[in-house]
């Protein structure tokens, strides 16, 4: 619709929309100038992977080497190698739902099994622990974790990350930690990396983070993971015949971003907090939509699940897709169902654009939402 100049209001990036520091950007631009485009190691280059060692060591209490350090094509790709590395076919890995949409696909090239646990506003999108210990099998190889979470921005607090912590060193199963909103939090949430919480979880956890989101640098396809070496070393194998090597003058820009000054993401995260906080109220506001406050990233979540059964031109809405084709027809607002991420009474809406646009987009989903039946 919009290649065709219709305006349409979109809330499905998944993508800040601030553009890069300019710091970052102008060491990329020196490192290319200079000539820095031939191969690098597979695993990402000595002052990348030492720049990602003393990060990890000051914002998140985790030692490693640089030799238990992956750089990646994107977080997505960090979570496909260790998916890949440590799951043998028929395996069981345990994803809460809602869930990022690769976590299931990955985990079927793996021929490995998705075990999903549904979670709602009633624990924050979290999973309380005794459901989780009911779903651990002798088949669970890893559960899946992610806090924040995409599409909810729910956080485990430190008391549900230690317990986790707790059930996976008891059960022997791999907790791959996605870590990539680490720094958008809000109202004094805490993030804690689990493998920040001992020796014995620490062996078990497979650290993933990346550049994309807290650097606005989505395009760059930079990512890491962070584990035992074996695992690291299997992971760095299956790059190694899939992908090579990450782009040579983008890590000298990594670096920047590591070790350059931190204050533009504090300050992308103090707009973003301003954003969340209208957008949540403005949904409450609409008679049959219930939305919770996200603790972290840049989405909102919120309950539709009262609209369906109602009617439009003579059509039911019953699903969050025919809800999300409804306001693209209708309003010229574009959300995300929420099916793809295994909740289909939601959809969601990401805050990484305008207040205009956002003042806009709620505008036209109250106004829709009126007509309903």
């Amino acid at each position: 619709m919009q290649a065709e100049g219709i305006d349409v209001i979109n809330f499905g990036a998944g993508e800040p929309d601030f553009d890069t520091p300019q710091h970052i950007k102008d060491a990329a631009a020196r490192s290319l100038q200079s000539g820095f485009t031939k191969y690098t190691p597979t695993s990402g280059t000595p002052d990348l992977k030492k720049a990602i060692c003393e990060k990890l060591a000051r914002e998140n209490g985790l030692e490693y080497k640089p030799n238990e350090v992956i750089v990646s094509l994107g977080a997505k790709h960090s979570i496909y190698n260790a998916v890949l590395a440590t799951v043998d076919a028929g395996e069981e890995v345990i994803i809460p739902a809602p869930y990022w949409v690769s976590y299931p696909e990955i985990v079927g090239l793996a021929d490995g099994k998705s075990v999903y646990i549904e979670t709602d506003e009633s624990t924050g999108f979290t999973v309380p622990i005794d459901r989780l210990r009911a779903a651990v099998t002798p088949k669970t190889r890893m559960l899946i974790l992610n806090s924040p979470s995409n599409p909810t921005g729910g956080i485990y607090d430190r008391k549900q990350i230690e317990q986790i912590a707790e059930l996976a060193v008891e059960k022997g199963f791999y907790v791959l930690s996605d870590e990539i909103y680490e720094k958008i939090i809000y109202d004094g949430n805490e993030h804690v990396s689990i493998a920040s919480l001992g020796d014995d979880i620490k062996k078990l956890t497979i650290t993933i983070n990346g550049f994309s989101k807290a650097f606005s640098m989505t395009g760059w396809r930079l990512g890491y993971a962070a584990a035992e070496k074996d695992i690291v070393g299997a992971m760095e194998a299956i790059q190694s015949h899939s992908a090579s090597n990450l782009v040579s003058f983008t890590q000298p820009a990594a670096v920047a971003a590591l070790n350059g000054p931190q204050e533009v993401v504090d300050n992308m995260v103090a707009e973003f907090d301003k954003r969340r906080k209208y957008i949540v109220g403005r949904l409450n506001s609409i008679d049959g939509i219930t939305c919770a406050m996200p603790g972290g990233a840049f989405y909102v979540f919120p309950n539709v699940g009262k609209l369906y059964g109602k009617n439009f031109d003579g059509k039911k809405i019953t699903t969050s897709d025919e809800f999300a084709d409804f306001l693209l027809a209708e309003a010229k607002v574009a959300v995300v169902a929420g099916s793809g991420f295994g909740a289909d009474n939601y959809v969601r809406l990401s805050y990484a654009t305008s207040m205009a646009n956002i003042e806009k987009g709620l505008d036209r989903i109250a106004e829709a939402v009126g007509k309903l039946a």
